[in-house]
């Protein structure tokens, strides 16, 4: 794991905001999703499978938990109608199980003390994202939350995070992005901001998290936390 040093650039940037993806890296939403593609399944008459099997593929959305529970791609003739079921199910059990990833609360106080805000972009659509940060009470924490049906293009494409600094009133350069997923880290590189890997999240399947090309790899909130106090 990267440790920040005194001529590491994540601890010669003090930023104004820390933006987070949601799915992985802020809240752990696996058990919610896992349980809704599980649904899905029952209702073709197959057994559920364990939630180990979900969380690596959470954060790629309906085509990642498809992709597991069912073996189909979004070339199926079947994943539009399964899509729109899993997802029907998903809203309707949104904060089931899921709750803010251990050592949130550490790093939300890290970054109010070190006068940031802190907000939200994510690749889920805002009709699932309001309810769920309604539903765990973030969404009057939150200084901004821009999901991807808000702009042309969702992550890795750098749209949602420049929109994110025009809600803020800030430069790219004065913004860190935490995420779990390579598209994260080649979003936030792609807007120009500091960039910093999840470790504590699903990670998916694009190869070890230090060839991401983050410039920083945190291992808890708790550490990233840390960094804002260096």
């Amino acid at each position: 794991m990267n440790m920040a040093s005194p001529d590491h650039p994540i601890t010669r940037s003090v930023p104004r905001a820390v933006l987070f993806d949601l799915d992985g890296t802020l809240v752990d939403t696996a058990p919610d999703l896992g349980h809704a593609a599980n649904l899905v399944r029952a209702e073709l008459g197959r057994p559920p499978l364990p939630l180990a099997d979900y969380r690596p593929v959470a954060s790629a959305g309906a085509r990642g938990l498809l992709g597991k529970a069912l073996q189909i791609t979004p070339e199926h003739a079947d994943f539009p109608a399964r899509r729109d079921r899993f997802l029907e199910l998903y809203r309707a059990n949104l904060t089931r199980q899921s709750r803010l990833f251990d050592g949130m609360d550490v790093l939300f106080a890290a970054i109010a003390a070190s006068g940031a805000r802190w907000g939200i972009v994510t690749n889920k659509p805002a009709w699932l994202t309001t309810p769920l940060l309604a539903g765990l009470h973030l969404d009057r924490q939150a200084a901004c939350a821009v999901s991807a049906d808000q702009v042309a293009r969702a992550k890795p494409a750098p749209d949602s995070l420049l929109h994110a600094c025009e809600l803020l009133s800030l430069a790219p350069t004065e913004c860190w992005y935490v995420g779990d997923d390579k598209r994260d880290i080649t979003a936030g590189r792609a807007a120009g901001m500091i960039t910093v890997a999840a470790d504590w999240g699903y990670l998916g399947a694009d190869g070890p998290i230090d060839s991401w090309g983050a410039d920083y790899i945190a291992r808890s909130p708790q550490e990233l936390a840390g960094c804002l106090r260096s």
